[in-house]
């Protein structure tokens, strides 16, 4: 309204980010590039609050096709995501 402002935000949470970083662990390239973070030698990658290695902020989905299936699946399932 003129005269006021309505502020909302709402979190979607899913098992995918715990499943994605625990698979991370079991990806080579992915510890070959934390050990590079921890040395302060990389730049566009990092960890996040939640242990969750990211690209210039992107969660690295690692070569797991199970986990990938899955993430694909539940995008072209949800009405929030990839396919509305």
């Amino acid at each position: 309204t003129p005269r006021s402002v309505k502020l909302g935000m709402f979190k979607l949470t899913n098992p995918f980010l715990e499943e994605i970083k625990e698979c991370q662990k079991r990806d080579r390239k992915l510890m070959e590039k934390l050990v590079l973070i921890r040395e302060g030698k990389e730049v566009d990658f990092g960890v996040d609050e939640k242990g969750v290695v990211r690209y210039r902020g992107r969660v690295c989905v690692p070569d797991v096709p199970e986990l990938r299936k899955m993430i694909l699946e539940e995008g072209h399932r949800s009405g929030l995501s990839i396919h509305p």
